[in-house]
């Protein structure tokens, strides 16, 4: 294997790695919720209604979740650099086409654009760190890339808030663009140009149908969050999701060379964290939405001071994520994701009960403790399939696996979108007897809906133990012991 050494040696050292790796993932994944606290400025500036706003968010979101899989896939054929310089490079003009947008259909357009180049960071930069670090070095090197992404999605309305309203949200668009621009040539230094020997035909049929029933889940959510589910367009796209995806289903199980191997899934521990990430990612995702938009619309704050709030969140995951994977290596992965949950939970019931005076410090302390737990959670269960997955099956799975982690940023808060108005349009006072504030009395009950998701999740994630090793019998044998 010429592989990783010999790769890490004419490409740079790890660190050049990382150091290109972690703002490139760190960019893209704050652009997918940037924009969400200066929504009320751009509708006024176009015009628009809210449904037509909520393209701006659900634009971007749709062709993210459904690109990461098919990038996984893509990276097995085609070379780390030139994917990851057609990702930049494809960002930068989205980002351009937002900045100079002069309608909404324009800026939804850019936003499009911006979220397919975006797509292939995160799945690119944990292949790039599992092929090309050592073995000993991929814990702390996925949590430093973990960390671009807790850092990103914490971020997003903090940036969004405080720079929108400083410099106005064309801003955002050019500070992503100058970005993008200045980490491609950084990029192209550090990785490799070497094409994969890809096994087989691509199943791009299967991929176009996975890609398809992904989006329409995500585009019937966001629709349910604007309109209810009971609006023909929501629920009608989840229908057909379903129906997209029990095609792909039956395709995976008939063809020779399916878009993903059924043999990606015998393992339990990948299996179930792709669940487990799903299930995370809407909890964590609806307390970074809902925090921020709880101390604007209830403590009274403006969209830059309650960005503030999000601060010592990405400080702390910025802190410990290297920590996190080193320490998984040492610890195992059911203890560490266990864990993260209990601590997911237990500050979604303090935003529940804790939020309701004067002072933003809950929230802030809240968003603390969701954010370390689901840092702990996801770069847990990232290196673990890292770890596991054989080389021929570490592309399209690690795909899946961000793929599930980004639905799941989709679907949280539009599910918990529904549950607010429909609290807002009750109301009646907050569920849990601790809460006293009946303004955020909405707010309440969906981080204990939140609260509530995680005790299954924890359920989920109990099964989570790899397979006992088939090495006791020969012992056994060799011993004299029958």
């Amino acid at each position: 294997m010429t592989s990783t050494s010999t790769t890490t040696e004419r490409t740079g050292s790890g660190l050049a790695l990382l150091a290109v790796l972690m703002p490139a993932i760190l960019v893209t994944v704050t652009a997918s919720d940037m924009v969400v606290l200066m929504l009320p400025t751009i509708g006024a500036e176009f015009g628009a209604t809210e449904a037509e706003l909520a393209w701006v968010v659900t634009g971007f979101l749709l062709v993210f979740s459904v690109g990461i899989p098919l990038y996984g896939r893509i990276s097995d054929r085609v070379s780390l650099r030139r994917l990851f310089a057609f990702a930049l490079v494809t960002y930068a003009v989205g980002s351009l086409i937002c900045a100079l947008a002069p309608s909404l259909l324009v800026l939804v357009t850019g936003r499009i654009v911006t979220g397919i180049g975006a797509a292939a960071i995160p799945v690119l930069s944990i292949i790039a760190v599992t092929r090309l670090l050592p073995p000993e070095r991929r814990g702390v090197g996925i949590g430093v890339v973990s960390a671009g992404a807790g850092i990103g999605t914490a971020a997003g309305p903090a940036v969004g808030g405080g720079v929108g309203q400083l410099l106005g949200w064309p801003a955002l668009f050019w500070i992503m663009l100058v970005v993008s621009l200045l980490l491609l040539p950084a990029a192209l230094r550090v990785l490799p140009d070497e094409s994969p020997a890809g096994q087989g035909r691509l199943d791009l049929p299967g991929g176009i149908l996975l890609g398809f029933g992904a989006g329409l889940v995500l585009f019937g959510m966001t629709q349910a969050q604007v309109n209810g589910f009971s609006a023909p367009l929501s629920w009608g796209s989840l229908l057909v999701a379903v129906a997209a995806l029990v095609l792909f289903g039956w395709r995976t199980v008939r063809v020779e060379q399916p878009f993903v191997p059924p043999a990606l899934f015998s393992n339990r521990v990948y299996r179930t964290g792709i669940l487990v990430a799903f299930l995370a990612m809407i909890v964590n995702l609806g307390g970074l939405v809902f925090v921020p938009l709880l101390v604007v619309e209830v403590n009274g704050l403006t969209p830059g001071e309650g960005a503030l709030v999000m601060i010592p969140a990405g400080i702390s995951v910025a802190l410990l994520s290297p920590l996190i994977g080193r320490l998984a290596d040492r610890v195992g992965t059911r203890p560490m994701v266990l864990t993260g949950l209990t601590l997911i939970g237990v500050f979604s019931l303090w935003l529940s009960s804790f939020t309701d005076g004067s002072s933003v410090i809950p929230a802030g302390v809240g968003v603390l403790g969701l954010s370390i737990g689901f840092i702990l959670v996801m770069t847990t269960i990232i290196g673990a399939a890292a770890g596991e997955l054989p080389p021929e099956q570490a592309g399209v799975g690690l795909g899946i696996l961000q793929g599930a982690q980004f639905l799941g940023a989709g679907t949280g808060p539009a599910v918990f979108g529904v549950l607010v108005s429909a609290r807002q349009q009750s109301g009646s006072d907050a569920f849990n007897p601790f809460y006293s504030d009946h303004d955020g009395s909405a707010y309440s009950d969906v981080f204990l809906a939140m609260a509530g998701l995680v005790v299954l999740t924890l359920i989920v994630a109990s099964r989570m133990r790899p397979a006992a090793a088939p090495s006791a019998a020969p012992v056994k044998e060799a011993s004299g012991v029958q």
